[in-house]
């Protein structure tokens, strides 16, 4: 009897150790599988992705690639994840400093994501950022 409890302790175990390690990878699955329409850009809650607008050059598609670069809508660049994989961290040159992003949904067809980002014509103020996306 007390083998049988032994070996249910180390199959739970067991479980949750690898239950842990498909989720960390589902979240890179998920990321990096679909391609990713702009579905809602706001900057401090109003729209931001219209022609003329600050997030204008973010609206379109955008594709996490698995070799960690990308593009995402005009910019190209690179991607990491950060947080143990609940931040997404974009850099390109076409950005003053990098896009520290905090993910608030990744499914495999909505990803939400939320930043601060300093204001360029204001550098002592912030804009908060939310961009969603669903899957192409």
């Amino acid at each position: 009897m007390k083998n049988y409890f032994l070996l249910i302790l180390f199959s739970v175990i067991f479980c949750l150790i690898s239950c842990n390690k498909a989720e960390e990878n589902d979240r890179f699955e998920l990321l990096t599988t679909p391609l990713w329409q702009s579905d809602s850009l706001l900057v401090n809650g109003l729209e931001a992705g219209g022609q003329g607008q600050i997030l204008e050059k973010f609206n379109g598609t955008a594709k996490f690639n698995r070799d960690a670069t990308g593009y995402f809508g005009q910019y190209t660049g690179s991607w990491r994840f950060a947080d143990d994989r609940n931040q997404i961290i974009i850099t390109t040159d076409s950005l003053p400093i990098p896009l520290t992003t905090l993910i608030r949904e990744l499914t495999s067809t909505s990803l939400k994501i939320t930043t601060a980002y300093p204001d360029q014509t204001n550098p002592s103020e912030t804009m908060n950022i939310r961009m969603t996306f669903v899957a192409k």
